[in-house]
């Protein structure tokens, strides 16, 4: 029995069945968000308290990437063996129960243990998330839905902000992980209604479980739309092996999914994450840098949201590049502008673009490049070397500053930017309106083709 979960999947019009998987994902990505950058708020308490001293707080951050780039790659080879839903529920409970002993933690060693194990659930949540919503969505709206995940995520950023602010003195440090912790627990059972992806079980050779999958998910949008008939593609066998990634075909997508995730976590934790520390070295108040940095920050979701709604009619290789030059153009205006009024304003222009980009690569390009049977290893391995570049960032920033000063620091994103745009442009495909099964190589369609095993569409309606 041949099912064609991806022809069917593409053809089917959005509904409420994407809609409440985008929302459980989306959730999930939320609190992974969240407890990225809780650690600003929950440190400085616990310093202040005398629960923890500099150097703990520092090895604290340091487990929080090393767990999260293990994550993204066990996640992979786990999500291609074991399937998506298996692994999507397990790094949140991984990370849920993590979080609730960060709560309970009697000491500062304790506390890191438990972040080196919430950050494993982190690293496996970004990787997985992406790619179980992008097996679901049709290609005319895959942009727009997995961007909106990327929505989701930054989301946490202020949020994160001001429940510290809130919860915090009231509260105490550990209602940050209570939060985060039973978030996650919520979440997980929620998510216990999600189907597995009909695509990754129709490439593992499981196609009656495919096929029952199909038919529930076609019953339920015929309730609301009229199905038309799917598009079957003469679809070239993809190898399982892990070796298929460094094939001629391959490896170049591979070359472009590494090379953009660490560009843009570079961007991320070299630059954003160290604008208050630029401002106070500028010679600003730590008052006046945090309301600097709070106003760039407003960049974050405005940046994702512009990246969800453009990419699809943009295109993906058009917008990477356009977002790229126009960071190169406010970054290199950035370092020469020293009117306080005028600076948060370009840096917030600066931060917008390099959203766009984050929106792109982590929740949109990256987990279309490759097929089902290997879209996780191969997304768990182009995440692991970007999560491996924020592990050394700190150091080459700090350098970098020291010597040169913030033009220093942004020279090298500059020069990353121009890597980025020429790797993406030479190697990259465009993926914008077709089908996952399209992209790969060696496909084409069939028009007017029936997918076999499909339920008739008039039983459907």
């Amino acid at each position: 029995m041949k099912v064609n979960a991806g022809a069917r999947l593409d053809r089917l019009p959005i509904s409420a069945f994407h809609r409440r998987i985008m929302w459980l994902i989306g959730i999930g990505m939320f609190f992974d968000g969240f407890d990225i950058y809780v650690a600003s708020t929950v440190l400085g308490a616990t310093l202040k308290s005398g629960f923890s001293t500099l150097g703990q707080n520092a090895l604290f951050v340091s487990l929080t990437f090393v767990g999260m780039m293990l994550g993204s790659l066990i996640t992979g080879f786990l999500g291609d063996r074991f399937g998506r839903r298996f692994t999507y529920q397990s790094n949140l409970v991984i990370f849920g129960l993590a979080s609730l002993g960060a709560a309970i933690a009697p000491s500062m060693t304790i506390l890191i243990i438990c972040r080196f194990f919430m950050g494993l659930g982190l690293g496996a949540e970004n990787v997985v998330g992406y790619s179980t919503m992008t097996e679901f969505v049709p290609p005319q709206a895959r942009g727009r839905q997995q961007g909106l995940m990327a929505v989701f995520v930054v989301t946490g950023l202020p949020v994160a902000g001001l429940l510290g602010l809130v919860l915090i003195p009231s509260f105490g440090w550990r209602s940050m992980f209570v939060l985060g912790g039973l978030g996650a627990l919520a979440v997980w059972y929620a998510r216990k209604s999600l189907p597995e992806s009909p695509r990754w079980l129709e490439a593992v050779g499981r196609d009656q479980e495919a096929e029952a999958i199909m038919q529930k998910i076609e019953t339920e949008v015929a309730l609301t739309h009229t199905l038309t008939e799917p598009v079957i593609l003469n679809k070239v066998p993809q190898s399982r092996a892990l070796a298929s990634l460094f094939t001629r075909t391959m490896f170049p997508r591979m070359v472009v999914g590494c090379v953009t995730l660490i560009v843009i976590n570079t961007l991320l934790y070299g630059f954003v994450t160290w604008l208050p520390t630029f401002f106070v070295h500028q010679g600003f108040s730590i008052a006046k840098s945090f309301t600097f940095a709070l106003v760039m920050s407003l960049g974050a979701p405005v940046g994702s949201a512009i990246g969800a709604f453009t990419a699809d009619s943009w295109g993906r290789k058009p917008t990477i590049i356009g977002a790229s030059m126009l960071a190169i153009v406010f970054g290199a205006i950035y370092p020469f502008v020293s009117s306080e009024t005028l600076l948060p304003i370009v840096g917030l222009l600066l931060v917008i673009p390099i959203y766009v980009l984050v929106a792109l690569l982590f929740g949109i390009y990256v987990p279309e490049l490759f097929p089902t049977e290997t879209r996780l290893r191969a997304s768990g391995i182009c995440n692991t070397l970007g999560r491996g570049a924020t592990i050394v960032t700190p150091f080459i920033v700090v350098a970098l500053f020291a010597q040169y000063g913030v033009i220093g620091v942004l020279a090298m994103m500059i020069g990353l930017l121009i890597v980025q745009i020429v790797v993406v442009a030479w190697l990259g495909v465009e993926p914008t309106g077709r089908g996952l099964e399209e992209i790969q190589a060696g496909e084409q369609p069939v028009q007017g083709a029936h997918a076999a095993g499909d339920a008739p569409l008039s039983s459907l309606k």
